[in-house]
């Protein structure tokens, strides 16, 4: 431990995110047959079991060399060995361009399964810069680099089909090469191998690094791995042959399904390295092994046809999973394996702390072989029962046994924690690692700050506001993503009939509604997940699931074929944008002393908000260009006979958001002050003002987001001969950038005042709309009616960035009142946790505004023939705002005329 205590916080996040980067370069290598496999097997018109043996061999040299690799590590570095085997695996990748005959495939394939070598080594040099306690997150994160098989089921397919398998080999090989040479270069040797070499002692002999292989926890541990990686590898191989002849559906398709299991199977393993150092790795692998016993029972019932005789004669009926339940329960399963993945890692450097190349390269090893072993025995059990389904019951009996197993020895342990009998000599107990666990995960991390006081000008000047600046800007592209994938289908669904989706009306204006009814419904429950899992962490992961629609769009809108429910249920998943908004400004409002909340918050929002402007420009001008080539699929032709790339919609947003996720989990703060429980937060219900701002936040963001969602669809229906697609993203824009810049204008004059005049002007703004769409024959109308939106959105804006900073100065008041036994920094504790929470369910109820709003277009103009029904409404609903504004807050009589009387003076 001495030898980690000069090392930088640079030098940790370098070793990480290079190991991490070559480990996905590694495993898209080492699964590169799962694809070109199969082109290679209709070549040489191989059998089933030779394109088995064909697919496998690589999983056998990367299994076999673990122990090996693990054992040079520990000798003489990561730094030379991962170099090197990315080199030698690079060189056989190439060669195998150049062989013609079955031996020969099978000969290039076992030196490419070097590859799958590379986890071991990273185990072990990204182990020996991490203190216990960061461990399992720092593995984790590295252990994501699974996700190689992701790329390689992502990527490979495309270049296939459009160069032959020949340019995957050629692509795989130079990108492996070109890792090789730049982790040489960049990468630093072990702090500990620098202090034994300066110290001049030996190394540990291969006696010493082989000893505690005879510890039989060790080969429990192999066990697990087996199933939760040796079972991720071979589905990741298994996959593309089984959807291709149960679901029949081409290879690209199924590449891509057996992609989105690769990746939550390896994306989510850094999410286990934080479970496991919060929660401790045995009650992760508790998780894992329960869950996974209920999918795979759910996979391995096979269709069956069933027959019950009744009085009125058979009935008979069916059961199968259908293949979009199939891929999302797969999905499922990845994630509990790579829960599983990083905990066993976990356990290692904690149980073995100078073993962990011999150690983590048997387990890893016995792992991997899985991966060899049981597409094998897939083959055959397909070949003697027939039934495809029985690849998942052979899962199934695994984990059985292995949770039996590992529930066993649990309880052995504990009767020998409770008489004191000891374990393994020289090792710990698994009791005493969990002791330990809990022991250190209060220091798990310098992301978490203790001492946060942003009320101190002291503080605030020397500290406080670097540290809370950057988790702004950090914030806001994170919050700006969010709002493009929750709004896309306002745009999309414009262009839907043109390339030949034959839906309704009403049905369009479902899509663009329910991203608003999903979004909305998730920010009630994302608005208590900042106190509970941690600003920094919540962040990353609600970023992080904006990939699921963005990927699940892409795919959908290329086929006219695609069903209506498909679309209804990503429709659906983009609410995950919708409830990140929630969130993201009750973190924020956390960092931020009173006099500046107000513009802190207006600037998160209405830069956040800008997603939407951002998305509306950009989607129109993407989709017209092949802005991913060959690797983003072919255009669709619209009925005019030009092409469209639709699938650009959600493609686009791919890349930003995983570097966005990256900047929130390695950027980002966690204020310990800030975590609470939901009970703690759940005194809000009780707060008549929160439910008085719920109004009036919905009638300003709820107007903004819902105007959005709708202003594209009502334009063009409206005013079909204008083509307002070009123009529509200007709306969001105007609101976005009012919020954005008015946010010191409730700080100065008081925002009880700024809303009531706010709600004043929308009322006149709604009878504009009214009166140009009333008269939408006269010249003119249609840029009386679009500015008359433009000076909505605008006032949506101001009214977003005054509300929100009515919440603080409310709760300022209210809390000595209801709670008079506070004070001091508890008094202000309390109202900072409430004004957040606060913040958060008002922006959860708002967002329906998202749904209703175009959702009372649609049924208007269903009911009525028009949209004037629903703009009526919204009238109505702004001068009851303007009466509850007046009385309870802004009036004589109100709450904060005092207060703001007071701040208009100064």
């Amino acid at each position: 431990m001495d030898s980690l205590s000069a090392v930088s916080k640079s030098d940790q996040n370098r070793a990480l995110s290079l190991s991490t980067i070559a480990f996905t370069a590694c495993f898209a290598v080492w699964t590169i047959f799962s694809i070109i496999g199969i082109a290679i097997k209709e070549e040489l018109g191989l059998s089933e079991s030779q394109f088995g043996i064909l697919v496998a061999t690589p999983i056998l040299t990367g299994s076999v060399t673990r122990l090996v690799l693990g054992i040079w590590t520990e000798r003489y570095g990561g730094r030379i060995v991962f170099s090197l085997q990315m080199l030698v695996t690079a060189i056989a990748t190439w060669l195998l361009t150049l062989v013609n005959t079955y031996p020969m495939y099978l000969l290039a394939a076992l030196f490419i399964g070097l590859a799958g070598g590379s986890f071991i080594i990273g185990v072990t040099y990204v182990s020996r810069w991490y203190q216990p306690e960061l461990q399992g997150t720092a593995l984790g994160i590295f252990g994501a680099g699974n996700v190689g098989a992701a790329v390689t089921k992502f990527v490979a397919p495309f270049i296939l089909v459009a160069y032959g398998w020949h340019a995957v080999a050629y692509v795989w090989a130079a990108g492996l090469a070109l890792m090789a040479v730049i982790f040489y270069v960049m990468a630093k040797d072990e702090p500990q191998l620098i202090a034994q070499r300066q110290s001049g002692a030996p190394p540990a002999t291969f006696a010493q690094q082989f000893e505690p292989l005879e510890d039989i926890r060790v080969w429990r541990f192999s066990l697990y791995y087996f199933f939760v990686f040796g079972g991720f590898v071979a589905l990741a191989l298994w996959m593309p042959h089984y959807l291709v002849d149960v679901y029949e559906v081409d290879l690209k398709t199924a590449g891509m399904a057996a992609a989105s299991f690769s990746l939550s199977a390896s994306l989510f393993r850094a999410y286990g390295g934080h479970l496991s150092d919060r929660y401790g790795a045995r009650s992760v692998m508790y998780w894992t092994f329960g869950f996974s016993l209920l999918l795979l029972l759910m996979l391995s019932y096979p269709p069956t046809q069933y027959i019950i005789q009744s009085k009125n004669g058979p009935l008979t009926f069916s059961t199968e999973m259908g293949l979009w339940p199939f891929i999302v329960t797969l999905f499922t399963l990845g994630f509990f394996m790579s829960l599983g993945k990083a905990a066993i890692y976990k356990h290692i450097p904690m149980y073995y702390p100078h073993h962990v190349g011999s150690v983590g390269g048997l387990v890893g090893m016995i792992g991997g072989l899985g991966g060899f072993i049981l597409p094998i025995i897939f083959g055959m059990a397909l070949d003697l029962t027939g039934i495809y389904t029985s690849c998942f019951a052979i899962l199934f009996a695994i984990v059985v046994f292995s949770f039996i197993w590992m529930h066993l020895a649990i309880q052995v342990e504990e009767r020998r924690a409770e008489t004191g009998i000891a374990g393994t000599v020289g090792e710990p107990s698994e009791i005493e690692v969990e002791e330990t666990f809990e022991e250190v995960k209060s220091a798990a991390g310098e992301k978490v700050l203790e001492d946060w006081h942003p009320e101190d000008p002291a503080f605030w000047e020397s500290k406080g506001r670097a540290i809370a600046r950057r988790n702004l800007w950090i914030s806001i592209p994170a919050l700006l993503l969010a709002f493009a994938v929750w709004m896309v289908w306002s745009v999309v669904v414009a262009r839907l009939p043109a390339i030949g989706f034959d839906f309704s009306a009403s049905q369009l204006f479902w899509l663009a509604a329910l991203p608003g009814l999903s979004g909305a419904t998730l920010r009630i429950f994302y608005s208590f997940m900042v106190p509970i899992f941690g600003g920094r962490m919540w962040t990353t992961l609600s970023t992080a699931s904006l990939l699921v629609p963005a990927i699940g769009m892409g795919y959908a809108v290329q086929d006219p074929n695609t069903p209506f429910l498909i679309f209804l249920i990503l429709a659906l998943l983009c609410g995950f944008g919708g409830g990140n908004f929630a969130s993201s400004m009750a973190n924020i409002a956390f960092f931020f002393p009173k006099k500046e909340k107000g513009h802190a918050l207006a600037m998160n929002a209405g830069l956040g908000n800008l997603g939407v402007s951002v998305m509306q420009f950009l989607v129109p001008l993407v989709i017209t260009v092949g802005v991913f080539g060959a690797v983003g699929g072919a255009p669709q032709t619209t009925s005019e006979g030009t092409q469209l790339w639709m699938q650009n919609a959600g493609f686009i947003w791919v890349p930003l958001i995983i570097a966005s996720t990256a900047a929130a989990w390695f950027g980002m703060n966690d204020i310990a002050d800030a975590r609470s429980s939901f009970s703690d937060q759940a005194i809000i219900f009780k707060r008549k003002h929160n439910w008085l701002m719920c109004i009036l936040y919905t009638g300003t963001f709820g107007s903004f987001i819902g105007y959005s969602a709708g202003f594209p669809l009502l334009t063009r229906l409206q005013f079909p001969e204008v083509d307002a697609l070009k123009l529509v993203f200007l709306g969001p824009l105007v609101g976005a950038l009012s919020r954005a810049g008015s946010g010191w204008v409730s700080d100065k004059y008081g925002g009880a005042r700024v809303t009531f005049w706010t709600f004043l002007g929308m009322i006149i703004a709604v009878l504009g709309v009214i009166y140009f769409l009333s008269n939408n024959q006269m010249a003119g109308a249609f840029w009386g009616f679009f500015m008359c939106f433009i000076a909505l959105f605008f006032l949506t804006g101001v009214g977003n960035a005054s509300t929100f900073q009515m919440i603080p100065v409310i709760m300022g008041k209210e809390i000595p009142r209801l709670m008079p036994s506070l004070s001091g920094d508890d008094r202000q504790r309390q109202v900072d946790r409430e004004s957040a929470a606060i913040i958060a369910f008002t922006s959860a109820i708002a967002a329906y505004g998202a749904f209703f709003i175009p959702k009372a277009y649609g049924t208007s103009i269903e009911l009525t023939g028009g949209p004037m029904a629903a703009l009526w409404g919204f009238l109505i609903f702004y001068a009851v705002c303007v009466v509850i504004t007046w009385h309870f807050y802004s009036a004589r009589h109100g709450m904060l005329y005092d207060v703001e009387l007071d701040s208009g003076k100064g």
